[in-house]
């Protein structure tokens, strides 16, 4: 049966909401794209291009660009949030100063908030009143928008507390390029969504050190185990970190030059400093905060997060990252099925 197309909002005009945008489009949806930059918003609309973020490409028609959140809001039931996790608390607060209606929020960052240590459905549950939220699902998986937007093959899951929601969500973007699975696990698919990105900041670091593919290899498989450590004992699911947002976003994001993490670590392996780096990359490097979050999570939970320790001491505490990379190898001795009897939960 043909998918009955509906007005959509996508809040955040960068590459992700873009992309998305992209696949909404595809599948016949009228899409209004939200941003603050006027002159990006009227390329958008004037040229069906998003050159900053997505060059070379052209966009569907079926693609408006706005910049009044209440305009981009008018008769839309739908809302995809592709801001960074530090920009959504302001931008539910104006939508909760003027809407009235009950609205799905499908959030499709990859954070935690540091401090509060929210995951971001529960962040959107703080802002918007119980009679403007109708769900929350998320949308996470190894998805580049350098790649979605050129209709490349790409897999992805959401998930919800309300899996009816998770399954609308579904249809509403899958298509011959873009396959969606559903997952009942809402923690495990957004700590595996934001943990694998201090992982790739990780990688990166090696890269630039020169260490090559075996240290690599090493620092995504040691930071799979930690990464499920800390999910399971927050309540995840371990089958989780074995599917699209566990091990398959951790190898999209740790070896690809899309990824902005694994390129700032790459950068500071090569010895520039955090702030020229992220100067120098123009987005947003979720990676940063949310590697003070999860080592206040490991705290917290009083879970080993070797990996997340090392780079959180080259962040915040000046570290070397060489001498972080070098610690890590010369931690006590242990035995690989350690990881799996305390994710497993095994006496």
């Amino acid at each position: 049966m043909e998918q009955k197309t509906e007005n959509v909002a996508v809040i955040g005009a960068g590459s992700w909401g873009t992309a998305l945008a992209m696949v909404l489009a595809d599948n016949g949806h009228s899409v209004r794209i939200w941003g603050h930059n006027p002159a990006l918003i009227e390329e958008i609309n004037a040229q069906h291009t998003n050159r900053k973020y997505l060059p070379e490409i052209d966009l569907p028609e079926l693609i408006q660009g706005y910049t009044d959140l209440i305009k981009t809001l008018a008769d839309v039931k739908t809302i995809i949030i592709a801001v960074p996790t530090k920009a959504i608390r302001e931008v539910l607060q104006k939508i909760a100063a003027f809407q009235s209606e009950p609205l799905v929020i499908v959030h499709v960052s990859k954070g935690i908030e540091p401090d509060t240590l929210l995951r971001i459905s529960e962040m959107i549950e703080e802002e918007l009143p119980g009679e403007l939220l109708e769900d929350v699902v998320v949308l996470s998986g190894p998805s580049h928008a350098e790649e979605v937007s050129l209709r490349h093959p790409t897999t992805v899951t959401v998930s919800a507390k309300n899996m009816e929601a998770a399954e609308k969500i579904q249809d509403l973007f899958i298509n011959q390029n873009f396959r969606v699975y559903t997952n009942p696990d809402l923690i495990g698919v957004e700590i595996g969504g934001a943990l694998k990105n201090i992982i790739a900041l990780g990688a990166g670091i090696s890269d630039g050190l020169g260490y090559g593919d075996n240290a690599k290899a090493a620092l995504i498989t040691r930071g799979l185990a930690e990464i499920a450590r800390l999910g399971v004992k927050m309540g995840a699911s371990p089958l989780t970190f074995s599917g699209l947002t566990g091990i398959g976003d951790l190898i999209v994001t740790c070896t690809s030059v899309h990824s902005r993490n694994w390129r700032a670590g790459n950068m500071l392996g090569k010895g520039q400093k955090l702030e020229e780096v992220l100067a120098s990359m123009g987005m947003v490097v979720e990676g940063v905060r949310t590697t003070k979050a999860a080592y206040q999570l490991a705290k917290k939970y009083d879970v080993r997060m070797p990996i997340t320790d090392a780079l959180y001491d080259v962040l915040f505490n000046g570290m070397n990252p060489k001498d972080a990379v070098d610690g890590l190898m010369s931690r006590r001795k242990t035995h690989e099925m350690e990881d799996l009897e305390d994710i497993l939960g095994a006496d």
